[in-house]
């Protein structure tokens, strides 16, 4: 079974339209979408209403939630005060250019979906959130220590955690002992499709692939692929320059930071 997980759109339909493509190629069993589909391009309402045309189960991001909201506040960590300028200029226009039924579906997507699996292929559960278990706009950064990374899998009951928000894909495991065994948790980033911040302008979003050999108790055994797709950056670019959005959301995406 391969199980197909995007998130971090943004509003970036030119994309969006190239990883679903590229799913259409590749035909996974399942595709969830982990959220933040508006924001800092000027497509939310094409976004959202291509994935609800699709019928992809879909969670709320937090951009997702203040844009639901109508509020002016999308839970964004800016760091500097050009940041939280820039940063206000976008959801106020996502605000002013989003229909009434883009609104109304944002703000009532869900928080969190599980997935769990029972002696086929193997018996684990998998928890899907937006920035963490605890919070919708908490980021789980790849350096965070092992400690703390376990401790949240565990308060979340959760073998395998997949999510996004930070726009920089990563897969780590985490060993445990459990009835004189030893185990593996999971977390997955699985990167950003509209907005990457790898220093790689092309969309990503992450395969997970699990079949008669994946075992909690062989990290090996649970298989992910990162998969990264060209599309048009520039036209985006453009995009976001001819609309009333700052223009320094049009470098980030040429540059991926």
């Amino acid at each position: 079974m391969t199980i197909a997980f995007f998130s971090d759109v943004h509003g970036n339909l030119p994309a969006l339209e190239a990883v679903l493509a590229d799913l259409d190629q590749r035909r996974p069993d399942m595709v969830f979408c982990l959220g933040d589909l508006v924001g800092y391009a000027p497509w939310p309402n094409e976004v959202v209403n291509e994935v609800r045309r699709r019928g992809i189960p879909t969670l709320a991001g937090n951009y997702d939630q203040g844009i639901g909201l109508a509020s002016e506040n999308c839970g964004c960590a800016y760091k500097t005060d050009t940041e939280k300028d820039l940063g206000a200029q976008s959801i106020a226009y996502t605000n002013h250019i989003v229909g009434p039924e883009e609104r109304r579906y944002l703000r009532y997507l869900p928080k969190h979906m599980r997935l769990d699996f029972q002696e086929e292929p193997c018996t684990l559960s998998l928890l899907m959130v937006h920035g963490s278990p605890r919070k919708i706009n908490e980021y789980l950064f790849e350096d965070r220590p092992e400690k703390s990374f376990l401790r949240v899998l565990e308060e979340a009951q959760a073998d395998m955690l997949l999510f996004g928000h930070t726009h920089k894909p990563y897969h780590r495991t985490f060993a445990y002992e459990h009835e004189s065994e030893t185990r593996y948790r999971h977390a997955l980033n699985i990167g950003s499709v509209g907005k990457p911040k790898d220093g790689d302008p092309r969309a990503a979003y992450q395969l997970l692939h699990l079949d008669e050999h994946t075992k909690l108790t062989d990290p090996a055994s649970v298989r992910s692929e990162l998969v990264r797709v060209a599309y048009n950056v520039e036209k985006a670019a453009q995009a976001v320059e001819a609309s009333p959005l700052p223009n320094e959301y049009a470098d980030m995406l040429r540059k991926a930071y």
